[in-house]
């Protein structure tokens, strides 16, 4: 299959689209823990702990039950704690002092609650990251992991399979770029803060997206302008990219799923040129202007006027619009102004994924996302009118922020931090680690960006 997508990716027409119509159906990402199989460990309650420094110094326990611990359970968490900077993480933030005091009094109440809050802190930060929301700007993706795989099922699983380093290791992100950033951290020497420290920030980055990130996705890197298809793990072809400029109007991060593809799309205007720009007022007093623009125009019985650009070359959107609802009104569109995705910085956007080649991306979408005969989404396409594709499998989009990640040649590199999103991360990490809340995206205001202008 990742050998076909890769030919349509390559030519629209001819053989290479017809042999994507025999595509099997995609399963969907499952859970990495089954949580109607995995095996229940006894819950024992703990009333009243012995009083030593392990409860007072730990701070609040955030997930129940607390579990009986065995010695060698201990250890191999005790082990993995102190070797979890390779995961970009701070061993202090688990407290291994207090684990190793607990340990000296061998299996009791107290060393039940001390192992207990410190595989879970681990295993929450492993899963869904480090980094608190507040330090995680203009981040609007709700992960799913906490859900599917909660963290007193993952202490039971441990504790009841005796593999509390295997449950561990199974949530660290599977995507390469993790694991390359995670070797050039074990490459970079100690003395060397400034490089671990953004390398550290990006790896947590991975942990704020789903552990699995589905069979077929697109997934766009902000900072680095570029965009990629992927299938079953390769990436079959990769797209330069417009993306929003900074201030209001820079490209918020997001996790949705494409539901049409739109050829030859018409753009409705939004009020802020109709009406803030005038726009709307000038086509009405020369209709011939309208026309030869491609505005329809029309004025409402209260006054408002709406301005509808029709499908063709001019459109604002290209001959392609890929749909994926979301609060911000941002999706990935064509454009009529290609002469920026030769600039080396291309943020110039209102907020929205200016792609190029989105017409080969949209009607490769129509193939494999809705099924569609290669021979009749050419037809579609030069047709020149409105037509909207629904999908029928399931295609993520992702819209990302890293500062270093592996580039379309595989080679791991630094990128400009445009959006000024790296302080708050690094600030985080230099901080004690702040204990876990309910709040699963930035509380900052939500600002649509409807103008792909």
């Amino acid at each position: 299959m990742i050998a076909m997508a890769s030919t349509v990716a390559r030519t629209i027409t001819g053989v290479g689209l017809l042999a994507l119509a025999s595509i099997p159906a995609m399963a969907q990402p499952g859970n990495a823990v089954d949580q109607a199989t995995a095996p229940k460990a006894p819950t024992k309650a703990v009333a009243n702990p012995a009083p030593v420094a392990a409860k007072e110094a730990a701070p609040k326990l955030v997930t129940e039950p607390i579990m009986h611990w065995t010695m060698a359970d201990a250890a191999v968490l005790l082990s993995v704690i102190e070797g979890i900077e390779s995961e970009g993480l701070v061993p202090a933030d688990y407290r291994p002092d207090l684990l190793r005091a607990a340990m000296a009094r061998g299996e009791n109440d107290a060393l039940d609650y001390t192992a207990s809050n410190s595989f879970s802190w681990l295993a929450e930060d492993l899963r869904d990251g480090r980094t608190p929301m507040k330090a995680r700007v203009q981040w609007f993706v709700v992960d799913p992991d906490q859900d599917d795989m909660p963290t007193d099922k993952l202490l039971a699983d441990a504790l009841t399979r005796h593999d509390v380093a295997g449950v561990l290791a199974s949530l660290a992100p599977t995507h390469r770029d993790y694991a390359a950033l995670k070797q050039a951290l074990a490459e970079t020497p100690p003395a060397n803060k400034a490089r671990r420290a953004l390398i550290q920030a990006n790896m947590d980055r991975w942990r704020w997206l789903r552990h699995d990130l589905g069979e077929m996705y697109l997934l766009t890197n902000v900072p680095e302008f570029q965009l990629r298809f992927t299938v079953k793990g390769k990436i079959i072809r990769s797209y330069r990219t417009v993306v929003g400029k900074p201030g209001r109007t820079a490209t918020p991060q997001l996790a949705e799923t494409i539901t049409s593809v739109v050829f030859n799309p018409t753009w409705t205007v939004p009020q802020s040129i109709v009406k803030g720009e005038g726009l709307g007022a000038r086509l009405l007093a020369n209709p011939a202007s309208a026309k030869a623009q491609g505005y329809k125009v029309s004025k409402a019985a209260n006054g408002v006027i709406t301005v509808v650009q029709q499908p063709g070359g001019s459109n604002a959107l290209g001959l392609m619009k890929i749909d994926m609802p979301n609060p911000h009104a941002i999706y990935l569109h064509d454009t009529p102004s290609k002469q920026y995705f030769n600039h080396e910085v291309r943020a110039y956007s209102h907020g929205c994924i200016r792609t190029e080649n989105a017409v080969e991306l949209g009607m490769t979408l129509a193939i494999l996302g809705a099924k569609m005969p290669p021979a009749e989404a050419v037809q579609t396409k030069l047709s020149k009118k409105y037509t909207r594709v629904q999908m029928e499998r399931t295609v993520p989009v992702y819209l990302t922020y890293f500062t270093m990640a592996q580039d379309i040649e595989g080679g791991l590199r630094q990128f400009s931090d445009i959006y000024g999103r790296d302080a708050p991360v690094l600030a985080s990490f230099a901080a004690p680690r702040q204990t876990k809340t309910t709040q699963r995206t930035s509380d900052e205001e939500i600002i649509k960006l409807d103008n792909p202008l």
